[in-house]
């Protein structure tokens, strides 16, 4: 790892910019700070959700690697032309959202976010994740993104959504489905 911070305030920020991992100072609302921005939201999300009872081990084991994850790619998007994910990252994901949502019930309708405190909290993280998602698209229009960024950031938001109905069920036995009929509620 490259040099600790002992002091947390440096004040170089204070001018509206931040240093990338290179070394190269930017604006921070430029699309690549906007990017890794969000991933680290996403990541912190991933930590409520974490701090909710997750009463399933390997669900908890899953989000602690993908925190890992997340840091990784916001690190890979800091630093210009680093590459540290690669396409087992998204291998993983799909055999995990394989494994997870197997047991599910066909979705018939539409699920609203809700169900209980952690399955609320996997729905906001995976509205994050997909404005994350939206970030790294908009970098990618100027500057080279690779990939799997995008292929990893897609696939986690589908395995947050399967997450949100695991944890809907083991909270309070129960999705919040959408019903448009007030009558049907």
């Amino acid at each position: 790892m490259g040099k600790r911070l002992s002091k947390i305030y440096t004040k170089t920020g204070d001018d509206g910019t931040t240093g990338l991992g290179d070394g190269k100072r930017v604006y921070k609302d430029e699309p690549r700070v906007e990017a890794y921005g969000t991933i680290d939201e996403a990541n912190s999300a991933i930590g409520v959700i974490l701090s909710n009872t997750v009463q399933k081990n390997e669900l908890r084991d899953c989000l602690i690697n993908i925190q890992h994850d997340l840091f990784e790619i916001g690190g890979e998007l800091c630093i210009p032309s680093h590459k540290t994910i690669d396409k087992n990252f998204i291998k993983r994901l799909e055999e995990e959202l394989d494994e997870f949502n197997k047991n599910l019930p066909p979705l018939k309708e539409f699920i609203l976010p809700g169900g209980g405190k952690a399955a609320a909290a996997c729905h906001l993280a995976r509205t994050i994740v997909r404005r994350a998602e939206r970030r790294v698209l908009t970098l990618r229009k100027t500057e080279v993104v690779r990939d799997e960024i995008l292929q990893y950031l897609n696939r986690l938001s589908d395995l947050l959504f399967v997450f949100a109905r695991i944890m809907a069920r083991d909270e309070s036995s129960k999705e919040v489905l959408w019903n448009r009929n007030p009558e049907k509620r």
